[in-house]
Parts: structure tokens; sequence; C-alpha cells
């Protein structure tokens, strides 16, 4: 198989590279990226050689289509997005432009290349938030009402990915995860921002809506249920993936500072950015019973793990400390960069 992964210079988009590789080794993977702030081809250095990397936008139609035929891609994976909430309040248009216009591009693209499967990376933020004391969970039939431009803009994007399987027959699966955590995702995300800031001996900004609960889900149980939705998944079928594992964000900074041995003063609190969602909980019912996916990674041990790769490597993540575009001064004085 010939598979294309879009956003593979990217958090999510590399780990999935990797896997593949590791658990298909006969099929052969094209990586794309337009290496926005958040791509890095250091994320792909170790699988350099194992992959055909290009460089493009999934905007450009030419582009795609060029790579799409060049490469006779059989599987499209798209990771391709911005995702940061607190950008999207600042630049909205930039989330539309990528998120929504993009994957159009791609999927019309992949329609006219006959591709067998279009396979969309979406989010849990698309339904909305939750009340903290809410007993229920977002299921795959629960009503999208997405409250901020970034989840706006990934509503969007699973829309018109239904909408080409139900008008064009182009062969769809879409998964909507919990918050990914783990090795490689840039630093202006929660649990390396926490990390690399106490590391630096600086505050850790906590928004004052410190109760504020995710769920969270390890990077590579992602990529395992993402292979499994793509090998055992039904064409047309929307997949959850969560692990009914919720923590807020003060807990996350409370990890940081035990796992380093730093002081719990080091929190500061910080004003909550404009359509601060209370909480997101997946039910991942039908992705354990139909396809037999389960998350391994235990949460506390995962986080912790993870806090540990980003004290072993600052070579990483220094260098990538100044391309974040987020400033959340911008709407309130006093805040510090943070998306939780």
């Amino acid at each position: 198989m010939r598979l294309l992964v879009t956003g593979a210079a990217g958090f999510i988009g590399s780990h999935f590279t990797r896997h593949w590789l590791r658990e298909h080794p006969a099929d052969t993977v094209v990586a794309l990226d337009a290496l926005t702030y958040r791509g890095t081809e250091t994320n792909l250095a170790d699988v350099r050689d194992r992959i055909a990397f290009e460089h493009a936008d999934i905007g450009d139609a030419a582009a795609v289509d060029g790579v799409l035929d060049r490469h006779g891609i059989d599987v499209v994976v798209n990771f391709a997005a911005e995702s940061h909430n607190s950008l999207a309040v600042l630049d909205p248009a930039r989330f539309l432009r990528t998120n929504v216009v993009g994957t159009q591009v791609l999927l019309e693209s992949s329609r006219r290349a006959g591709v067998r499967r279009f396979h969309h990376i979406s989010t849990c933020e698309v339904y909305g938030d939750l009340a903290l004391d809410a007993e229920e969970a977002f299921t795959e039939e629960s009503p999208y009402r997405p409250r901020t431009p970034y989840n706006a803009s990934k509503a969007a994007a699973d829309h018109v990915v239904r909408a080409y399987h139900e008008t064009f027959g182009l062969p769809v699966t879409i998964t909507n995860c919990a918050n990914n955590y783990g090795p490689n995702q840039f630093p202006e995300t929660v649990l390396p921002l926490f990390t690399t800031r106490a590391l630096a001996g600086e505050r850790l900004p906590v928004y004052a809506s410190k109760h504020n609960r995710r769920e969270w889900v390890h990077v590579l149980d992602h990529c395992a249920a993402i292979d499994a939705v793509l090998t055992r998944g039904e064409v047309g079928r929307t997949y959850h993936v969560g692990t009914g594992v919720e923590a807020s964000v003060e807990r996350i900074a409370d990890l940081v500072l035990d796992e380093l041995g730093l002081p719990a003063s080091l929190k500061t609190t910080v004003p909550d950015r404009p359509g601060h969602d209370r909480r997101y909980l997946l039910d991942s019912a039908r992705i354990r019973r139909e396809l037999g996916w389960r998350p391994r990674v235990e949460f506390e041990a995962g986080i912790r793990e993870t806090i540990r790769w980003y004290r072993e490597h600052p070579e990483w993540w220094r260098p990538l400390l100044e391309r974040s575009p987020v400033d959340e001064s911008a709407w309130q004085a006093g805040a510090g960069r943070v998306d939780a």
C-alpha cells in the first residue's frame, strides 16, 4: 500500500509515520507537510531514509494533485491542520483556510485520484463542551456545537469529509480524539509548555478556570487507534479515540512540578482565553467493541515519562521556543502562553 500522511512533520503525524513504518514495513509512506511553525523535519529525522518527503500545502491543488499522481497514492491520512485554540482567537481566517478549504482541496484531489481510503483526524472539541458535573460523554451521534474558531473549523472540515462520502462515494473514515500528549509535542501546548518553563525556572501559567478538565490519550495509543480504523474500520464510519481518563490543567502542572522536584509556588494564575471550554469526554465504546482497540499507556506513567523526555532533550525544544506566533496578552494583559 502507498500511504500519504499529511501534516507528517507535526507532533501526531510524525509519530503516526513512524508507527506505520514499524507496523507495516512493506508499505510505502509519503510524508507531506507545509512546514509551518509547528512542523519541523527534525521530527522525521530518524526515518528520513525510509520515506518520501513532500514540502507542500494541502490547500495547493496543483501540488496535491502532483503528489498523488507521482506516488500512486492508495490511502490518504489527513493530520494537516492549524490546531492552537489561542491562535485561532487571534487569527481565525488562518484556521478556515487550512482546516476547511485545505481539507476540501485534499478531498477533491483524492476523489480525482481514486484513492481507496481517505482518513480524517478530528477532535473532541467539535461537540462543544460539557458541564464539569455532567454524567454523559460525547458519542459519535452527538450534535456538533463548536464554541471557538478552531473548533468550528474542525467541525466544518468533518462535515465536508462526510459530504464527499455521501455525494461522491469517496471512501472515508473519521476519528475524533481526546487531548494527545507525548514526546515531540510543540512547546506551546500545555504539558510541554509547563515542562519547558519549569526546567527554565519560570512560572507555570494556569488558567483561572483551573478545574476545567480534558480527557487525555498518549500519542502512541492514538496512532494504534488510527491503524485499527484503517485496517479494520468500516467505510463511512466515525470512531472516537479516548481513554476515559480526565485531568485538569492544574493537575498537569502539579505532575510536572512533582516529577521535576520543584515547588508549587511556581504556579501562577492567568486570565482565561475567550470561549474557554470547560470539559471534553468521549464515549469510545465503538472502537473498543468493533475494532478491539484499547489504550495501553497508563496516564500518570505516560505523563511522567513525557516530562522526562523533555528534560533529556532540550536540543529538540529550545530552538522552537520563539517560533510560536501566539500572544495571549493580545486579548487581556497578564496572560501567558498556554493551550489546554
